[in-house]
């Protein structure tokens, strides 16, 4: 029986690349992790025999790089050697194998996520500010007796 490549999905941090071999009932799993590439084979619930072999886009620390099995996948965490640089791919290669995807799911834009974090955090600061300012309560004369009559006749 022939090997097949199991589906795959990634996507970049800034330390990390996480990649998720989605096969279900996995037996027999093997991940190797090298400082270029990786190695990922086991079998599937039908007994069918599963491999991929990745060409890292760049440098990756295997020494503090883990993977984690669960019934419905293998996610491996990637540690970069060089943190904070965007990967704009997971292969060495500028091909895209048809078994390889990115995982929309958990992508994020990261790159400059400090400056949009300050906006938010001064966004914030401002609501604040807003809030805590002693004011008089608000008239509450627009509120009429009209809905409490309204729910008295539907009654």
């Amino acid at each position: 029986m022939a090997r097949q490549h199991a589906r795959t999905l990634w996507y970049d941090r800034p330390k990390y690349v996480f990649m998720e071999f989605c096969v279900e009932d996995s037996t027999d799993v093997h991940v190797l992790i090298e400082d270029h590439r990786i190695v990922f084979s086991c079998k599937n619930a039908d007994g069918v025999e599963l491999y991929n072999e990745i060409e890292f886009y760049a440098k990756v620390n295997s020494k503090d790089s883990q993977d984690k099995r669960s019934s419905r996948s293998i996610t491996c965490f990637v540690r970069k050697w060089k943190e904070k640089v965007a990967w704009p791919r997971l292969t060495k290669e500028d091909i895209k194998p048809v078994w390889l995807s990115v995982d929309f799911d958990n992508w994020r834009d990261w790159e400059g996520d400090e400056e949009v974090e300050l906006a938010h955090v001064e966004h914030y600061a401002e609501l604040l500010k807003k809030v805590s300012t002693k004011r008089p309560p608000p008239a509450m004369d627009d509120l009429d007796d009209d809905a409490d009559s309204a729910a008295a006749t539907s009654n």
